[in-house]
């Protein structure tokens, strides 16, 4: 028998004592309260009323003509129906902190807004990004500029959620993508793993929408000398005019990643050429992101637009577009 399975009975409700009947009925079959009671050394009653609430739930039945006996049934049913029981149990007890945390600031700051929008500054700012990312559950939209709160590298945290099915759609800033190190451990990875990437030469503020229910807003280069913190917004028409405001910006960015209409005949390098001319980015810039010399990158230009039948890097991102490989 799994030695586990006492902890794991508790976690779905049971008490240390229900479980203790359960486990004894799993061993001995059909059984009375008496003699559960022998067998535990406890009394008599507290058997009794053990087994009571098992029969009540249904991981037990009654069976003889006066009904002093159980035995263990099928617990299909009786388990799905705690699991539920505790799941309503935890958001219940979600909400009630959540209550309470609400109350508590409003008794602090009668007369402020903290309940639409929070003011994080210092050495907390980090750790509350991590907090709201790492719970997202459908949808991140996301305005990513410099400077950053949390070390410009990897992000496993975004992998990990695009693994377990949240959406990311992320507009960067030219200045993010030129910068080499950001664009190779940050914004490849994440969009080879699923993310919708598009590119603006600037963006309108550093944003960050959760689920359309929680935005997070950093301050830019000019204003983070001044004041680092961030904001955080709940529901509000502010938080709805911030993700309009990424819609719009969204409907009007160039696509990072090509479609899969790229001709497969393709070298993976002129794929990389092709994602990186609409960002707007210098051709220097491309080769030092892409790790080449600026003449290998001219040759490669000078293939894809003999391909495309066009002369410059304008007419040749412009017959990608028609094209429809981006």
């Amino acid at each position: 028998m799994n030695d586990d399975l006492p902890a794991q009975l508790r976690r779905l409700g049971l008490s240390p004592q229900e479980a203790a009947i359960y486990l004894t009925m799993l061993r001995t079959g059909r059984t009375s309260a008496s003699g559960l009671a022998a067998q535990l050394d406890w009394r008599p009653e507290e058997a009794e009323r053990c087994l009571g609430r098992l029969i009540g739930i249904g991981l037990a039945a009654q069976f003889g003509t006066d009904g002093t006996e159980a035995a263990p049934v099928d617990p299909a049913i009786a388990l799905d129906h705690l699991s539920h029981t505790r799941v309503a149990e935890l958001r219940q007890a979600h909400c009630s902190a959540l209550n309470a945390y609400r109350d508590y600031r409003r008794s602090v700051h009668p007369q402020a807004t903290e309940d639409l929008v929070e003011v994080v500054t210092g050495g907390g700012i980090a750790d509350r990004i991590l907090q709201v990312e790492r719970a997202a559950e459908s949808d991140v939209l996301r305005f990513d500029s410099p400077p950053y709160h949390i070390p410009a590298g990897a992000n496993p945290t975004e992998l990990r959620n695009l693994e377990r099915g949240v959406e990311y759609r992320v507009v960067y800033s030219r200045s993010a993508v030129e910068n080499r190190v950001y664009y190779t451990t940050n914004i490849q990875p994440c969009i080879a793993s699923g993310e919708h990437a598009r590119v603006l030469p600037t963006v309108p503020v550093k944003l960050t929408v959760f689920d359309r229910r929680i935005a997070i807003v950093s301050m830019s280069f000019v204003e983070a000398e001044v004041n680092d913190s961030l904001l955080v917004v709940r529901p509000s028409s502010l938080l709805s005019a911030l993700t309009g405001l990424f819609e719009s910006a969204w409907r009007s960015a160039f696509p990072m990643h090509l479609s899969d209409r790229v001709p497969p005949a393709l070298r993976p390098l002129h794929v990389r050429i092709l994602e990186l001319l609409g960002t707007g980015v210098t051709d220097d810039a491309i080769a030092q992101l892409l790790g080449i010399s600026r003449r290998t990158l001219s040759r490669n230009l000078e293939h894809l637009n003999h391909r495309a039948g066009t002369s410059t890097r304008f007419q040749l991102a412009l017959y990608a577009v028609r094209n429809g490989w981006i």
